[in-house]
């Protein structure tokens, strides 16, 4: 497969980043206590070895991948607000020897937000429609995962999940109308 040659600096970005991902979360895997995390990390492992798998294959195949990316579903469940939160508080460890699970849980949290980040960008930044297709596949993967991984965060009370003020909702609501055709093209007619 030919790639422009902002598109394999794009993907060389992305393979650093990826073997970063499953270095830590092998690291994770071996310092976290909570059954729940362990399940979680470990199950999105396999998708990240996928990925990384995949990524290889575009970097040095003529054909690319012939793979398609397992993306996790999206559990459609919402974590409610807390009524009255009892976030613990933190304050970053400036010398330590391993990590507790609510480290572990929020560096994962943020590797997956980075990586979607940088699947996303690189997206916009592709040509190659199978190497597009597969970089917004690795994007749902991320922001999926990220969403279990902050579900249990919050369910935690390591996340702070709070309601949104009614006033700025109902401010929201007086400035932002919907349009009223269903089909607006039809205006122009």
């Amino acid at each position: 497969m030919n790639l422009g040659t902002h598109e394999a600096l794009e993907l060389n970005e992305l393979l650093m980043s990826c073997t970063n991902s499953i270095q830590s979360m092998a690291l994770f895997l071996n310092q976290v206590q909570d059954a729940e995390l362990r399940e979680i990390i470990s199950r999105q492992y396999q998708v990240h070895i996928q990925d990384y798998n995949m990524k290889v294959e575009f970097a040095t195949k003529m054909t690319g991948s012939t793979e398609r990316l397992e993306v996790p579903g999206l559990s459609m469940t919402a974590l409610l607000p807390v009524a009255a939160p009892p976030y613990p508080s933190i304050e970053p460890k400036v010398k330590l020897a391993e990590l507790d699970d609510r480290a572990i849980a929020t560096s994962y949290l943020l590797t997956l937000k980075r990586a979607g980040r940088e699947y996303a960008w690189a997206a916009f930044e592709c040509g190659t429609p199978q190497l597009r297709a597969f970089l917004e596949d690795a994007f749902r993967m991320c922001s999926h995962q990220a969403h279990e991984v902050w579900s249990y965060m919050g369910r935690k009370g390591w996340y702070p999940i709070s309601a949104a003020p009614s006033n700025l909702l109902q401010t929201m609501g007086q400035i932002y109308r919907e349009v009223p055709h269903h089909q607006p093209m039809s205006v122009y007619q």
